[in-house]
Formats: C-alpha cells, structure tokens, sequence
C-alpha cells in the first residue's frame, strides 16, 4: 500500500499542477474584475450577466444548435460503420478500427487545411462539379463546411465506444431473440441497440464536448466571422485580453457539459 502511495504522488503532483491550479484560476478570474491583475481583487458577477447578452446567447444557441447536429450525424453514421466493423472477425476487427483512428495521428490543423483544399472555390470538389459540367458552389464560409470539417473529425470518437459495447455483447441474447419470434428489426432495437447504450452515450458526451468547444474548425473553415463559443473564449484570452469575461464563458460551458454528462448517466441508469 506504501508502494502504492508513492507511485501515486508524482501523478497527484502533476493533476494539482496542470488542472487545479489552473481551474481555480480560471474561477477566481470569472468572479473578479481585475483585468490580467490578481492584485486588488474585486469579486462580482458581471461577467456572468454579460453573457446573457442576445450577441453572446446567439452564439451560445448557434453552437448548441451544430454541436446537437454533429451528435446527430456522427451518430448515425458511426452507429452503422461500428455496427458492420463487429461483424467481422476479430482479427479484421482490430484492422479495421486501427484504420478509424489512423486519421487521428494527423493535427487537426492539418486535417482541416485539407477540406479547405477541397471545399474552396478553386477546391478538388468544384473542380469535380467543372468536370461534370455542373455551375461550381460556394461552400467554404458556411455551416456545411463546419459540420464536414467537426463530422469527419470527431466520428472516430464516436465509432470506437460504440464498436467496443457491440464487440463485447453476448451474442446469445440475439439468437435468443430469434428463437423467441423476434424479427431483425425488433431484435435490433430491442436487443442489440439497448444493449449498445453505453457505448452511444460514451460517443454522445465526447463528440457533444468536443463539437460545442472547438474554435480551430470554425476559424478556419467558417472565415473569421463565423464565431462559436470556442472561438469567443479564444478571442476573448488572445485578442481581447479580457481573461475575466473568457473565464466565466468557459466555466459556463464546463457547467453545461457536466450537466449534459449527468442526464446522458442518468438516461442509462434508467435504461439498465
């Protein structure tokens, strides 16, 4: 157990170092009206009425808005992809999921600068619609490109909680679900969707946090007025300087995301 204790202790020093301290920091500037200054603190609430400002609640409704439609889609389309992955043999399991997470060794930065490649006016898109004799779109700058740039970005993170509940499930409910008269729809939703729950809420959490707090696709595939509560928080540290109103948004946003975790926990709770 003393062993134990000290093997813990340099971990307990690094979490104090890089997460508590810092979030306390962050708290005290989201009460607080002293500028970059710790000095001659002044506690008050008025970063936090701020944001009830209509210009700071469309943003915050814009982002809910793309956050619950990236949910929706990498849903679908991670739900189906993990679903035919467990089909497979282990083996080709691991191949498969191994090629869900390859995308994710590249910077998302990279990434990003790729779909502008695509989706530019001058993009390889455009340039396939020339060929086919179809008028170009202008699709850079919009919601469209946002939702491609966070879908494709975050669907590995939704895919691969969902393959490990499908890969673990006992395959005996479903052949009991046949014998019982079950039809493959009902024994989808009724068998092998209930049974995948806690894989989908895992998804559901991870991509939801991600897509509402993410600033560098919004930046750069929805031009510099295209504003999310990412990109505020970030103005607000870089270009505005004003750390106390950047702190209360962001322990805003931790606030709502923790109680989007607890309801999503409570929802399986429920369904167990």
């Amino acid at each position: 157990m003393k062993y134990f204790k000290k093997l813990v202790r340099p971990y307990i020093a690094w979490s104090a170092v890089v997460i508590i301290i810092p979030l306390i920091m962050m708290l005290l500037y989201a009460f607080t009206n002293s500028g970059n200054s710790l000095l001659n603190i002044q506690f008050t609430f008025e970063n936090f009425k701020r944001f009830a400002e209509p210009v700071y609640l469309n943003v915050f409704l814009k982002s809910l808005k793309l956050g619950l439609l990236t949910v929706a889609i990498c849903l679908v389309l991670g739900y189906a992809l993990a679903y035919i992955i467990a089909q497979f043999k282990e083996s080709t399991q691991n191949v498969l999921i191994l090629l869900v997470t390859v995308p994710m060794w590249i910077n998302m930065l990279l990434r990003t600068y790729a779909w502008i490649s695509i989706l530019s006016d001058n993009g390889l898109l455009n340039a396939l619609l020339s060929k086919l004799g179809l008028e170009p779109v202008s699709m850079m700058y919009t919601d469209f490109a946002v939702m491609i740039g966070q879908v494709c970005d975050f669907l590995p993170f939704m895919i691969i909680p969902i393959h490990t509940s499908l890969s673990k499930m006992d395959k005996s409910f479903i052949e009991a679900s046949y014998d019982l008269g079950a039809n493959p729809v009902q024994t989808f939703f009724k068998v092998v969707f209930k049974l995948s729950i806690p894989g989908v809420l895992n998804g559901v959490i991870m991509v939801f946090l991600l897509s509402i707090s993410t600033f560098v696709i919004p930046k750069l595939l929805g031009g510099g007025q295209y504003v999310l509560m990412g990109n505020l928080i970030e103005s607000q540290f870089v270009s505005v300087g004003d750390w106390n109103f950047g702190s209360a948004i962001s322990i805003i946003l931790a606030v709502i995301i923790l109680f989007a975790i607890r309801w999503m926990k409570k929802v399986d709770a429920a369904d167990n």
